[in-house]
C-alpha cells in the first residue's frame, strides 16, 4: 500500500529567520541525533496525558515496519548495500507520522492503530485534506467541498477508534490564512471546517489533537496567529503543533511556541524535529525550504522533552519524502531515496 501522499514540504519556510537567530544552538545531544537539552521525564504521567504506559523498548511511538524507509533498508540489504542500509535504519526504525491519502482514510488509519495498539504504542497522523489546500501549489488538493472534508473527518475519527493516537490536524491552514494566501471568501468556512474537525477527532478517549501554527521563519509575530487559531477551535484542542516539514532548530521554535502558549493561556505544543537537526538553509532564497542541501535528522520523536509545554517532539514530516519538483526531487510526498540518505548520513548520532 502506498503512502507517498502529497505533505506540505514547502509552504512552511518561505521566509528564514535572521542569522543572528539561527547561529542559536542547543548545547547538547538527545539520543544521538539533533541538538536538544536531555530527556528529562516525560511531561507527567501517560494517565495525565491520555496516553498508554511507554514500552519497555524506548519510544511511545509506533515505528511502521513497512515504511518507505523500512522497504529501502530492505532492498539496499539485499543489495549488498550494507552500509546504506545502516545508515538508513535511523529513519526506518524511528517512529513517523502517517499521512492517509486520498477519499478513503480508513484502511491506511487502522492498519496503524492496530499496529500500535500491538505494540501497546501511540499511532502519529497528520491530517491532511482541508478544502483548497496549499492555496493550489505544490500540495494542492484536498476535499472537494465542506460536506466531503466532514465526511473525511468522520471517517478518520472513527477508523481511530480508541486507539492511543496523535493527530497533528491540517499543516498549513491556519498560517495560510493569516499570510493571505488563502483568499479570504474560504477564511469563514476554513475556520469552521478546522473547529469542527477537533471537535469530533476529541470524541475519540484517546486521541490528541494538535493544530498547526506553521513556524516562526513564516509567521515570525506569534500575535498574529492567536485570533486565526482560537477561531478555529485551539481551546478544544490539546494544544498547536510548530515547524512542520520545516527546518528551524528548537531553541527558536520552543521561543517561539513558549510566546504564542502564554498569549493562548498556557498551550502546549508539539515541534516537528524530523529534518531540524543542522537547522534551515542559511540565506532568504526563494526556495530555502524546498529540498535544502546538507541537512541533518533532528532529535528523534520522544514525550520526554524536558520542557513543561513541549509535549512531544515528532516526526511529522517523513524523512526522505521530497518536499516537490526543485533541486532534483519528485513530487511532493514522493519518497527519495537519496535525500534520505543524505538526511541520516549528516544525523548526530
Amino acid at each position: 500500500m502506498s503512502r507517498r501522499v502529497p505533505d506540505p514540504g514547502g509552504r512552511m519556510s518561505r521566509r528564514t529567520v535572521t542569522a543572528a537567530a539561527l547561529a542559536l544552538v542547543s548545547a547538547l545531544l538527545l539520543a544521538g541525533c539533533g541538538t536538544d537539552e536531555p530527556p528529562k521525564g516525560p511531561v507527567g504521567p501517560p494517565s495525565a496525558r491520555g496516553e498508554t504506559a511507554v514500552p519497555a523498548s524506548g519510544s511511545p511511538f509506533w515505528v511502521d515496519p513497512d515504511s518507505d524507509a523500512a522497504r529501502q533498508v530492505r532492498q539496499y540489504e539485499a543489495q549488498g548495500r550494507t552500509e546504506d542500509a545502516r545508515v538508513l535504519k535511523r529513519i526506518a526504525d524511528r517512529p513517523v507520522a502517517d499521512w492517509p491519502a486520498g477519499d478513503d482514510p480508513v484502511p491506511e488509519i487502522r492498519r496503524a492503530v492496530r499496529g500500535a495498539a500491538a505494540e501497546n504504542r501511540t499511532a502519529v497522523f497528520a491530517a491532511y485534506n482541508i478544502p483548497h489546500r496549499d492555496c493550489g501549489m505544490y500540495s494542492a488538493g484536498g476535499s472537494h467541498d465542506a460536506q466531503a472534508y466532514r465526511n473525511w473527518v468522520d471517517a478518520f475519527a472513527t477508523a481511530i477508534g480508541e486507539a492511543s493516537a496523535i493527530v497533528v490536524l491540517e499543516p498549513d491552514a491556519v498560517p495560510h490564512i493569516v499570510d493571505g494566501c488563502t483568499p479570504g471568501q474560504y477564511h469563514d468556512e476554513r475556520y469552521d471546517l478546522l473547529a469542527g474537525a477537533i471537535e469530533r477527532l476529541k470524541r475519540q478517549p484517546r486521541t490528541r489533537v494538535y493544530l498547526d501554527a506553521g513556524n516562526p521563519a513564516w509567521i515570525d509575530d506569534p500575535g498574529k496567529l492567536v485570533e486565526p487559531l482560537r477561531r478555529a477551535g485551539v481551546a478544544r484542542a490539546d494544544g498547536f503543533s510548530l515547524n512542520v516539514s520545516n527546518f528551524q532548530r528548537n531553541d527558536i521554535v520552543k521561543g517561539f511556541g513558549t510566546t504564542l502558549s502564554g498569549l493562548l493561556g498556557g498551550a502546549h505544543f508539539t515541534v516537528d524535529t524530523s529534518r531540524n537537526g543542522a537547522g534551515p538553509l542559511p540565506g532568504d532564497g526563494a526556495e530555502a525550504w524546498c529540498n535544502p542541501p546538507g541537512r541533518s535528522l533532528g532529535v528523534p520523536p520522544t514525550d520526554r522533552t524536558g520542557n513543561d509545554l513541549v509535549d512531544a517532539y515528532l516526526w511529522i514530516k517523513r524523512p526522505g519524502d521530497s518536499d516537490g519538483q526543485c533541486r532534483g526531487g519528485p513530487s511532493a510526498g514522493t519518497w527519495w531515496p537519496e535525500y534520505a540518505l543524505g538526511l541520516a548520513r549528516r544525523a548526530k548520532s
